[in-house]
């Protein structure tokens, strides 16, 4: 992806020097949203013996997602922050450019957009939506309007999950910010209602989240290229990517077989899908994945 160093983002803020945070509940009604799912959190804590659903507060409970679970997430000890500054840099152009484009887009619909804000951290954080440590991927909380970033998670997205790239990257962040659209257009408040009135249905709502954020991030994506930004091979990183963190990619990784039933973000075909749907169409209109439900 073509991009110019612009600095860091005014949305950027960094804890990437703070220790880790003591373990702090999750606040019912605001669990993070994130690449990954819940699904996975049940497979790590079967496969490592760590309860990470105890952890961040979601077992036994119901919610609208979590984080992308991706074990070894957090960063050597003997990184210095300053090594992964022009990434900074990097995510802070990805961030500004896609806030600037779904500010005219709600403009256009007169309508106002609040910025979201990057928070950087190391190893674990503690949010608005409680304690998540690297293992749960990048996460928005609706809280606080932030994405939650370990940059390790693209270390794991690369290495352990085939899905190299700069766009790549900035696909997950496109993502993350496709939930904020969510949350002010309405759509996390819906899905939070429906799952909690028809738990049946908990799983298809879950999915329909989460397809309709990789929509919005290929939305996006089509501006990207229509002013000249995406490069020979980045959109072929996208789909990859998105492909990397279906359900029933994730479970495979894991070692189990793939049950649609407890989908939580859709299957690698459907994510990949909906990222090109929102590309091809270049309008957020044709990600209404929640109609029939």
């Amino acid at each position: 992806m073509k991009w110019e160093d612009q600095g860091r983002s005014r949305n950027v803020e960094d804890r990437r020097g703070q220790a880790a945070p003591r373990r702090a509940g999750l606040p019912a009604g605001s669990l993070p949203i994130g690449i990954g799912g819940v699904v996975v959190l049940f497979v790590l804590s079967a496969v490592t013996g760590v309860d990470f659903l105890s952890l961040l507060g979601l077992g036994g409970g119901s919610g609208t997602g979590g984080g992308s679970t991706l074990p070894g997430g957090a960063l050597p000890a003997d990184v210095d922050v300053a090594d992964e500054e022009e990434q900074v840099r990097f995510m802070s152009f990805v961030l500004d450019d896609l806030q600037d484009f779904w500010e005219e887009a709600f403009r256009r619909s007169d309508l106002g957009y609040p910025e979201a804000t990057l928070v950087l951290y190391r190893d674990a954080v503690d949010s608005a939506c409680g304690y998540a440590p690297s293992a749960v991927g990048p996460f928005y909380c609706p809280t606080d309007d932030s994405v939650y970033l370990d940059l390790s998670f693209y270390d794991e997205l690369q290495h352990r999950y085939g899905a190299p790239g700069d766009f790549a990257q900035a696909y997950v962040l496109a993502h993350e910010i496709g939930h904020h659209v969510q949350n002010q257009l309405g759509y996390l408040a819906e899905s939070q209602r429906l799952q909690e009135t028809d738990s049946a249905a908990a799983s298809e709502v879950s999915v329909a989240t989460e397809l309709m954020a990789d929509c919005y991030a290929g939305v996006w994506a089509a501006s990207v290229d229509s002013r000249g930004l995406l490069e020979r091979g980045d959109l072929e990183e996208g789909l990859q990517a998105a492909a990397a963190v279906g359900d029933d990619t994730l479970a495979r990784q894991a070692g189990r077989i793939p049950n649609q039933e407890t989908f939580t973000h859709g299957s690698a075909e459907q994510r990949s899908g909906w990222f090109r749907t929102g590309f091809d169409s270049a309008d957020p209109n044709a990600c209404n994945t929640f109609d029939g439900l």
